[in-house]
This record gives C-alpha cells, sequence and structure tokens, in this order.
C-alpha cells in the first residue's frame, strides 16, 4: 500500500471506519469521517490520563497517593490488576501506567472514580477536546444497555496527539510525562506492527471491542506523523491488516 492508497483502500473496508493523520510539517492531512463519533472502547483512557497529570499538577491528587485493589474493584479482560491478590497497593501514577500500557481496566475505573467524570470532561472542553466524551466507568453493563457510550472522533483524538507533541497539555513536563507512558506500550500488534522491527518508535494507545479494534498515536518518523484509525463493526483481523500496512505506507 503507497500512502496516496490509504483512502481508496479504506473505503473498501465495511463497517463504520475513521481515520486523521497529520505529519508535523504541515503538509495536508488525510481524513475520513474525522468527525464521525464512534465507540471509543480503550482510546478513551487518554482522556482519563489527561485529566489525572490535570489533578498531579494542581495538587488535587498525589502521584504516589495508594489505591488498595479490593476484590470488588477487579474489572474483566484487559490489563494485570484483575489477576493480582486482593489487598495489592498501587500509587495513582502506577494506575494511570497500567491504564495506558496494558489497557487496564481496574486501573481506568479506579480512576474514574477518583477524578470524577465531569471533571474528566471539563478538562476535555478546557483544551477544546469535545469530541472526546467520557459517559460511563468501563463495564457498566446498565448503561451501556441503554445506549450510554463513550466516544470519541478522530480529529478529536488527532488533536489530543498535536497538542501532546506541542507539550501544550497541562505542562510541558505533563505533556512529556505522558507521552513518555504512551511510549511504552506494550500493545503492539497494530501501528507497531511491521514499524518495530524496522526501530521506528511508535507511542500510541489502542482499543477492541466486539466489532471495534482502534489505534491512535504518534509514529516518530523524521518528520514525526500523528495517525488515529478508528473503527466499529468491521471485521477485526481485516482492519487490524489495514492500521498495520496504512502505518508502514506512512513511513516510505
Amino acid at each position: 500500500m503507497l500512502k496516496s492508497e490509504i483512502l481508496s483502500v479504506l473505503k473498501t473496508i465495511p463497517g463504520d471506519t475513521a481515520v486523521a493523520i497529520q505529519t508535523l510539517d504541515d503538509s495536508a492531512p488525510i481524513l475520513h469521517n474525522e468527525h464521525m463519533p464512534l465507540i471509543a472502547a480503550s482510546v478513551i483512557k487518554l482522556g482519563v490520563m489527561l485529566e489525572a497529570f490535570r489533578a498531579f499538577e494542581e495538587g488535587a491528587l498525589s502521584k504516589d497517593e495508594v489505591f488498595v485493589i479490593q476484590e470488588e474493584d477487579k474489572m474483566p479482560s484487559c490489563g494485570a490488576l484483575t489477576y493480582m491478590h486482593e489487598g495489592l497497593k498501587a500509587t495513582a501514577l502506577d494506575l494511570v501506567t497500567l491504564m495506558i500500557i496494558v489497557s487496564d481496566n481496574t486501573a481506568t475505573n479506579l480512576l474514574i472514580d477518583r477524578l470524577g467524570i465531569e471533571n474528566i470532561n471539563k478538562t476535555l472542553r478546557f483544551y477544546g477536546l469535545d469530541e472526546i466524551i467520557l459517559r460511563r466507568k468501563l463495564f457498566d453493563a446498565k448503561s451501556a444497555a441503554r445506549g450510554i457510550q463513550n466516544t470519541v472522533t478522530a480529529a478529536g483524538v488527532m488533536k489530543f496527539y498535536l497538542l501532546l507533541m506541542e507539550e501544550k497539555l497541562v505542562s510541558p513536563a505533563a505533556s512529556r510525562e505522558m507521552l513518555s507512558i504512551l511510549k511504552n506500550q506494550r500493545l503492539k500488534g497494530k501501528m507497531p506492527f511491521f514499524l518495530s522491527p524496522m526501530g521506528i518508535k511508535t507511542a500510541h494507545k489502542t482499543g477492541e471491542d466486539d466489532g471495534t479494534t482502534h489505534d491512535t498515536g504518534v509514529i516518530f518518523t523524521n518528520p514525526a506523523c500523528v495517525a488515529v484509525f478508528l473503527s466499529n463493526n468491521v471485521s477485526v483481523p481485516d482492519f487490524e491488516r489495514f492500521i498495520q500496512d496504512a502505518s508502514l505506507a506512512l513511513v516510505k
């Protein structure tokens, strides 16, 4: 796949898809359904991380605040804490790190409880990221059954990463620390699939659910490139192969 073919290939993939790609040299972006709200899955964790760092910066939450993991806190699937013993202690910064690098759902809900949904959305709105919306905690089956979903758009997530790269989220130091956490992402089967063996670094956040697969982040070519790939109601293997091929095309 060539860079010029990304949109034409994307349009052949059934389902709800969105892409926003911006190279940091002010070249024309590659955009497809960039303002279409899609179910966020774990990409919503970017907003939780942002509010955590705002709270760290303003002293509303200490990075060293200790959370004791109880059995009722444990969420299914992604992450590590659900498999750890009850009573395990983790700091707030530990929770943020686990939430991003292994997409830990237990850590995410603990942080949402501590930070507050409205505070998270208020901070997103403050930075003009109002197309990233947290409406409920993860695995809230009752809310999901009523159609209440966390949503993102490709344009909104692209703006998040552009602001991060410009060191304009919370503070320059906080932006650098958030980017550092994203660089330690352990889930590498999508954007980094072909890039990691080539020695090309990424800082990114994935998302997965039934019929949903996302990858979003920064590819550290020269110049760097922000790339956001979102999908609902797709064949997950097909869209993940598209993400892999499109990411490779962006560095050629």
